[in-house]
């Protein structure tokens, strides 16, 4: 797979509003949820919504503050945005399998190791409220990386350090994984619901 390039403000306009999006599905539908609610699981394998939620807060509390620090190393060292961004076959394949459209080496590589695993079994409802922030944390990202050429920006992936990821790969990948685990804890609570 060749390596794809989209328009720079396309990109980050669809990412955007895909975070706006969750944020506001969030707000909805699962803020208003009692502890007692996002904690049921479906099934004993299955996560609850207030898990779901923990995974997402766990993820994104690496990644967050990692990506702000290579946004500001990228804009200290003067970098300019493209007209362009670029993704690589690996960035659209880990992209693909954050969501659940692929097997095999991606999900290999992203398996949810012991440290991005929800810890609790019975959360409070603040899980709603902090994933809220790093929705909004992530939308300011999507701001600073406008003002930066994205793709040439690398970072680190917290489980292989070896690896390192264009910023528009990462950023894509990250939104997707948050809209499967989001769609995920909604499935939960409807799935509780029912039974």
């Amino acid at each position: 797979m060749a390596a794809s390039t989209r328009d720079t403000n396309e990109f980050f306009d669809q990412l955007t509003n895909q975070v706006l999006r969750l944020r506001v599905r969030a707000h909805q539908r699962l803020r208003p949820l009692s502890s007692e609610q996002l904690n049921r699981r479906p099934g004993f394998e299955q996560w609850s919504a207030a898990q779901c939620l923990e995974h997402l807060n766990l993820v994104g509390g690496y990644y967050l503050p990692a990506l702000k620090a290579h946004l500001r190393l990228a804009k200290a060292r003067g970098s300019a945005p493209g007209e362009r961004v670029h993704s690589g076959w690996l960035g659209r394949y880990f992209t693909a399998t954050a969501r659940g459209n692929s097997t095999g080496l991606g999900e290999q590589l992203l398996r949810r190791p012991r440290a991005y695993a929800p810890t609790g079994v019975r959360l409070t409802g603040t899980v709603v409220e902090a994933f809220g922030r790093q929705l909004d944390e992530l939308l300011r990202l999507l701001l600073l990386a406008r003002q930066v050429d994205a793709g040439t920006v690398r970072v680190p992936s917290p489980l292989h350090p070896w690896l390192r990821l264009r910023l528009t790969d990462l950023l894509e990948t990250l939104v997707a994984h948050a809209q499967r685990y989001v769609r995920q804890a909604e499935e939960a609570v409807v799935n509780v619901q029912m039974s």
